[in-house]
C-alpha cells in the first residue's frame, strides 16, 4: 500500500506514519504531563517543527545543484524532499538540549518522544515488510495509443523503469511532466513509462500535443488497474523498479529535479554513471 484516501485528499503511506507518531507523542506526553503536572505538547510541537525544517534544510543542501536556477523550488515543500536523517539527528539533539535545560519535563517529554520514535520505527518497518512481500511489476492490461496490447515486463527488459502514474486532469502531474521529459533525455538506460489513468487515448494525445511534449511509452490504463494494484489512491504517483523488477522507491505527488534525482539513486550505479545528470 502506497496512499491512503481521506474523502478528496490522499496521503501517502511515510506522512501518515509520521502524523500517527506525532499524535501518539502527544497522546502519551498528554497522559505523563498530567501525572506530574508538566504539559509538554507544545515542547512536542516545537521538536515536530525542528525536524521537518532540518529535514527540508538537509535535502537541499544534499541536492543543491539540482535547484540551480529554482531558487523558490527549494521552499516548495510539495516534492517531498526531506532528508529524514537529518531531520531526525535534529529532533534528539533538540529534545536532549530541552531535557537538559528543563529538568521539570525531562520525564515526560523522554517518554513522549520515545513512544512516539518506537511507533514511527515500528510501523515503517511493517509497512516495509509488507511492501516487500508485493514487489515486481504488476501484471496490467496496458496499451499504447493506438489501443494495441503492451507487456510492460517486455518494455521494461533488463533496464531499471520508472512507471508514472497520471492524468490530464492532475495539476501536479502537468507540473512534473517537464522533469520527467528532461529525465527521459538525460538517462537513457532508465526506461520511462507514462501510465495514464482513466482516460481515452485521444484524450491523452490532445494533451501531449497541447503541452509540447515528447514522451516516449506513454501508455493508457483504461482501467485505473495500475493503481489499485500497486494500493496508489491519488496522483501523481511515482513507481521505481531495478532491473530486476523489483521495487526499490516509490513516490507520491509532486516530483521536482532534486526528488527524482533521489529516487534514481536506488537503482544499479553502472545504469546512471554512462550518461550521469547533465550529459
Amino acid at each position: 500500500m502506497l496512499s491512503v484516501g481521506v474523502g478528496p485528499l490522499s496521503l501517502s503511506i511515510g506522512h501518515l506514519l509520521l502524523v500517527l507518531a506525532f499524535v501518539v507523542a502527544l497522546i502519551t506526553g498528554a497522559i505523563t504531563g498530567r501525572k506530574e503536572k508538566t504539559p509538554v505538547a507544545g515542547t512536542l510541537a516545537d521538536i515536530f517543527l525542528v525536524a521537518m525544517v532540518s529535514a527540508r534544510i538537509g535535502f537541499v543542501v544534499r541536492y543543491f545543484g539540482e535547484y540551480q536556477g529554482d531558487w523558490l523550488g527549494m521552499l516548495d515543500i510539495r516534492d517531498g524532499g526531506f532528508d529524514m536523517i537529518t531531520g531526525l539527528t535534529a529532533a534528539l539533539a533538540f529534545t536532549s538540549y530541552l531535557m537538559w535545560k528543563r529538568i521539570a519535563i525531562r520525564r515526560a517529554l523522554g517518554i513522549a518522544v520515545a513512544a512516539g520514535l518506537i511507533t514511527w520505527a515500528g510501523t515503517s518497518g511493517i509497512i516495509a515488510l509488507i511492501n516487500q512481500q508485493a514487489q515486481g511489476l504488476p501484471e496490467v492490461a496496458l496499451t499504447d495509443l493506438n489501443e494495441r496490447p503492451v507487456d510492460l515486463a517486455s518494455l521494461a527488459g533488463n533496464r531499471p523503469t520508472v512507471v508514472n502514474l497520471w492524468a490530464t486532469w492532475c495539476p501536479p502531474c502537468i507540473r512534473e511532466m517537464p522533469v520527467l521529459e528532461e529525465a527521459q533525455q538525460r538517462y537513457p538506460q532508465v526506461n520511462f513509462v507514462f501510465a495514464n489513468q482513466g482516460e481515452h487515448p485521444a484524450t491523452i494525445r490532445k494533451f501531449l500535443m497541447a503541452q509540447n511534449l515528447a514522451l516516449s511509452h506513454v501508455l493508457s490504463d483504461r482501467q485505473n488497474r495500475f493503481g489499485r494494484v500497486v494500493g496508489s489512491h491519488g496522483l501523481p504517483t511515482t513507481l521505481f523498479y531495478n532491473a530486476r523488477g523489483n521495487l526499490v522507491d516509490t513516490h507520491m505527488g509532486e516530483l521536482s529535479r532534486a526528488s527524482l534525482t533521489r529516487s534514481l539513486e536506488r537503482f544499479d550505479a553502472q545504469f546512471l554513471n554512462a550518461t550521469g545528470p547533465g550529459q
